[in-house]
């Protein structure tokens, strides 16, 4: 065929995929705004993507599971979806393509299939949308405000009622408060709409008033003023660490739950996927969403330990540097965090290596760790050095680990990395706590000595730890399929 048709048709092949997935954005829209279902392919999210984005999704899917996914069969398995009857889900619409394909001889067509698949979304129960109060509004504080106003959608889960910071409150500290939230050195512009109300004190993002609640102490605070009652407590301060200091937002008029976005001391310890089932809401009202890094390293462990055994093992975890350490060399009570961050690898000490045995008791006295904080404001490594029970191969660990990707209850915490070339600003705006890096990994001969790097967002994707433990504590966790 002469080169001039062969390139013709390939435009005209992409100008089909493009208007597929445009249709696709609107179905997804759809779907999100009228029926509160939510899609998402191989756990990357769907809603507010563009054309570009969306077909390399699609490029990403096949690759991790060795079949092409085509915009195409997507935007018919979503059809099916919107015709039918299903109550609000977040559904995987690339293990439902992929899905399809396996079973092309067991149903009609994919209306029929997608019925068979999500038979089990209407047993889910009612779910009652519960109020959320940020307390404290840092780092995490402002990422967590952002993914709940982006997903809110008709408000059937979390909803993001107030905000509570120290000092006063004025029209220079609302706006600065809105510029934070609206900008993003590291993630970038806010895909949404923030204004201030002077009268109310408050911030309105996406067209919804947000309060801004001036308070010194927790017991200070009645939310039932601002119409909010039987809130969730999401104190990301750092400045509650224990369970006596952390109580004292149950004093307050309106709050029901607290969520500590850090470690905590005499209350659970969660990381979502692991071992947030041992933990009834129902019972505890406390909860701790640990650090980062343990998000990060705990559902690796769990997979190897579950898999091939864990004999003893080292922690490093390269993590970029915060804001309790120095912008230039000044005082500071721990020696190296001293000087300048952005200059220095700063070795430290991490305290995740003993966290993880909070969430999987099986790890105690197995880990050592430590921690060298580097120039780069966000986006860390954590290197897993393990001896293991069962002798295994690279094959061997890819293979589990992927498996683990794709299927279980840790497919939201582990993302298979296929890429050759990953380097840390390439994991920024994950939404996976863990990002197994499967070309980097190195076993020994004998097959009883594995390294693992694991990539991880240590604001981003620790930030969606807490969303989805938020939701597990209030309840509203929607039918899932993963």
């Amino acid at each position: 065929m002469p080169f001039s048709k062969t390139y013709e048709k390939e435009l005209a092949f992409q100008a089909d995929r493009r208007r597929a997935t445009v249709e696709f954005i609107k179905i997804v829209s759809d779907l999100w705004y009228d029926k509160s279902i939510e899609l998402v392919i191989f756990r990357n999210q769907l809603i507010d993507r563009n054309v570009s984005q969306i077909l390399n999704l699609h490029n990403y899917a096949g690759k991790f599971v060795q079949k092409p996914i085509s915009i195409f069969d997507s935007v018919e398995i979503a059809q099916a979806i919107k015709a039918l009857d299903i109550p609000p889900a977040k559904l995987d619409i690339g293990k439902l393509t992929y899905e399809f394909h396996l079973d092309d001889n067991k149903h009609s067509n994919a209306t029929a299939f997608v019925a068979s698949k999500l038979k089990d979304a209407s047993k889910n129960g009612d779910i009652t949308p519960k109020d959320v109060v940020l307390y404290g509004f840092g780092r995490i504080g402002r990422l967590v405000a952002r993914e709940l106003m982006t997903r809110t959608g008709k408000g059937s889960q979390l909803r993001l009622r107030a905000i509570v910071t120290r000092g006063s409150v004025d029209e220079t500290i609302l706006e600065k408060r809105a510029s934070l939230l609206r900008n993003d050195s590291v993630h970038g512009d806010f895909p949404g709409t923030v204004s201030i109300d002077i009268k109310k004190n408050a911030l309105i993002i996406n067209g919804t008033t947000v309060n801004i609640i001036s308070a010194n102490a927790p017991e200070d605070i009645d939310y039932t003023q601002y119409g909010i009652n039987n809130a969730l407590v999401i104190d990301n301060t750092g400045a509650f660490r224990d369970k006596e200091a952390l109580s004292r937002h149950l004093k307050s008029k309106g709050a029901d739950k607290v969520l500590l976005t850090a470690p905590g001391k005499g209350v659970p310890n969660i990381v979502y996927g692991v071992n947030h089932i041992e933990n009834n809401p129902d019972k505890v009202d406390i909860f701790s969403a640990a650090s980062c890094t343990t998000n990060a390293i705990t559902p690796i462990l769990k997979a190897i330990e579950d898999s091939f055994g864990v004999v003893s093992g080292h922690l490093e975890t390269i993590h970029a540097y915060t804001n309790d350490q120095n912008l230039v060399d000044n005082f500071h009570k721990k020696y190296r965090r001293g000087r300048a961050a952005a200059l220095n690898m700063v070795i430290t000490e991490t305290g995740a290596g003993a966290a993880v045995t909070k969430a999987l008791p099986s790890f105690e006295g197995k880990l050592t760790s430590n921690a060298i904080r580097v120039p780069v404001p966000n986006g860390s490594l954590a290197i897993l050095n393990l001896e293991i029970e069962n002798a295994t191969s690279l094959n061997g660990i890819n293979t589990i680990l992927k498996k683990y990707a794709l299927e279980g209850d840790l497919v939201e915490q582990i993302k298979y990395e296929l890429s050759d070339e990953l380097v840390s600003s390439d994991i920024v705006g994950s939404s996976a706590p863990s990002i197994y890096d499967s070309k980097a990994t190195i076993v020994r001969a004998d097959g009883k000595n594995v390294l693992l790097y694991i990539w991880y967002d240590n604001e981003y994707g620790y930030s969606h730890q807490v969303i989805r433990l938020a939701k597990y504590i209030a309840k509203v966790r929607r039918y899932t399929y993963y």
